[in-house]
Parts: C-alpha cells; sequence; structure tokens
C-alpha cells in the first residue's frame, strides 16, 4: 500500500484537491475547499485519470508477481458539511453527506479502468473530457436512480506525458 499511496497521493496536490483519507487502497478527495479553485470537476476527472495512469503501471508490475488488483474512481459534485470531526484526542478535516455517499458508491460500482462520474460532473466537464453514458445505475443507500458516465482511461488523452529528447540537428 506505502508503493500505491506514494504513487498516486502526490496527483491530489498537483490537481489542488484536498486529502481527506486513505482507507485501503482507497482514497477520499475533496475538490473547492478549503481553498475555492477554478473547475473543481474537471480537476477531479483529470486527477482520477492521472491516477488510473499510474495505477496501470503499477498494476501491470503487480501482475508479473501474482497479484489481482485493479483501479476504479467514482467522482459525484454537490453540496456537502465540512469542517473538524472527532473529539480532542482525534480530529480531522473531513466531508460528509449525500455527495459523498453517491462518489463512494459509484467507485464501489467502478470496475477496472472505469471513472464512474455523476450527471452533475458530466455536465461540467462535457465539453473539455469524453466520456459515455452509462444510463441509470440503482446504486446501494441510495433512493433513486442515478445517472451515471464512465471516462474510460483507454479512450482518454494522457494526463502525464513525457517528452523524450530535445533539439534536433540536421
Amino acid at each position: 500500500m506505502r508503493e500505491y499511496h506514494g504513487a498516486l497521493g502526490p496527483l491530489v496536490s498537483q490537481f489542488e484537491g484536498t486529502l481527506d483519507q486513505f482507507s485501503g487502497d482507497g482514497i477520499m478527495v475533496f475538490f473547492n475547499d478549503p481553498v475555492p479553485i477554478p473547475d473543481p470537476a474537471e480537476r477531479a476527472v483529470r486527477m482520477a485519470i492521472a491516477m488510473g495512469e499510474v495505477a496501470r503501471a503499477l498494476i501491470a508490475d503487480w501482475r508479473r508477481r501474482d497479484r489481482e488488483l485493479g483501479f476504479g474512481a467514482g467522482i459525484a459534485q454537490g453540496y456537502a458539511t465540512l469542517g473538524q470531526i472527532g473529539f480532542a484526542e482525534r480530529s480531522g478535516y473531513t466531508a460528509i453527506g449525500t455527495v459523498c455517499n453517491l462518489a463512494a458508491r459509484l467507485c464501489a460500482e467502478a470496475k477496472d479502468g472505469q471513472i464512474l462520474i455523476a450527471g452533475r460532473v458530466a455536465a461540467a466537464v462535457e465539453k473539455v473530457i469524453a466520456f459515455e453514458d452509462l444510463g441509470s445505475l440503482t446504486l446501494k443507500g441510495l433512493t433513486q436512480p442515478v445517472s451515471a458516465f464512465n471516462v474510460p482511461l483507454a479512450a482518454t488523452p494522457p494526463a502525464l506525458r513525457v517528452i523524450e529528447g530535445g533539439p534536433q540537428s540536421v
């Protein structure tokens, strides 16, 4: 887990997210708080794409060692209650609310290589990120089906690109 978190964790800062917590192989990140940022939905999706790319390299290596793992993400946008939670000996800054539950349920539903986004996120990124409509999903703990969309990792241009070489002499 240290290798995985060490590879994915820095991407949270790169995309100006706020790391809430690590929970096993899960990472909860929120955007636009405590510091407002432009285009939080786009940043969240681009961060998930970058994480997927980094995770794919790790996963390929782990599979050679007979460890079968995958990468999936869930992203929702909406209102949450944010602030300190806990007690004197242990507290932390976190987000709670239906939007957090929706993101967690989308993440649980995501298969290897999927980034599932809710309708509000899709509407916010439709001009800059390609995605496919999955229709309505019935998710545990939510009373109404939700519109879900997939941002396929293979179909997205790389979020991080290494450029080799330099000026060529003729």
